[in-house]
């Protein structure tokens, strides 16, 4: 549900915590705390902030979308999940679109294309799908890209399948999905001649 201004001051009330300093004290608790179950909790709430356009003035100053694509470079797994969630919650933002795009997000996004956990991969393709823009197509479209989506099309999780279906038709091209179905062929011949 997304807010208004005159919503949350009636929420709050005049003395309230203002959402701003609410924000703010969530990222300096993740950057203070060394405690990694601490520090998936604080990102959690922050990805879930992450919903509603009236929190991205507040992200823009305490540069939470920075924090996001940071921690797509940790070793913790949750940590991933809950920033790959956070960037596919606000990356339909124009300005934040852009920042992700010009920081690099896009190749650490599709680096959690090959985590284990299947929610962080369906934010991921989710995100690729949203940060497509005429310039950043051809990025986001390699054909490693291409064959992995081909691979998730046919896997066992319907929603993983599906989101993959939609990606292949509607941001590919069909001499992609050509190269990429080519690669894979060549990649299981291989596989065969080794095997005898």
């Amino acid at each position: 549900m997304f807010s208004s201004q005159e919503y949350l001051d009636r929420k709050t009330g005049p003395y309230g915590i203002g959402r701003l300093s609410y924000l703010q004290s969530l990222v300096t608790e993740f950057q203070d705390t060394s405690d990694e179950e601490a520090k998936e909790q604080v990102l959690a709430n922050l990805a879930n902030f992450a919903y509603d356009p009236i929190n991205y003035q507040h992200f823009k100053k305490l540069n939470v979308v920075d924090l996001f694509l940071d921690c797509l470079e940790e070793n913790n797994e949750k940590l991933i999940e809950f920033a790959i969630g956070g960037l596919c919650n606000c990356c339909l933002d124009k300005d934040f679109k852009q920042h992700i795009i010009n920081s690099g997000g896009i190749d650490l996004v599709i680096r959690c294309l090959s985590r284990s956990e299947e929610q962080t991969v369906m934010s991921a393709v989710t995100t690729l799908m949203y940060l497509s823009t005429p310039e950043s197509k051809q990025a986001i479209t390699v054909l490693p890209v291409v064959e992995c989506m081909l691979r998730f099309s046919e896997c066992d999780n319907k929603l993983l399948a599906n989101l993959a279906q939609v990606f292949l038709q509607d941001y590919c091209t069909p001499a992609q999905i050509r190269e990429a179905r080519d690669i894979q062929r060549q990649m299981a011949g291989q596989f065969s001649n080794v095997e005898t």
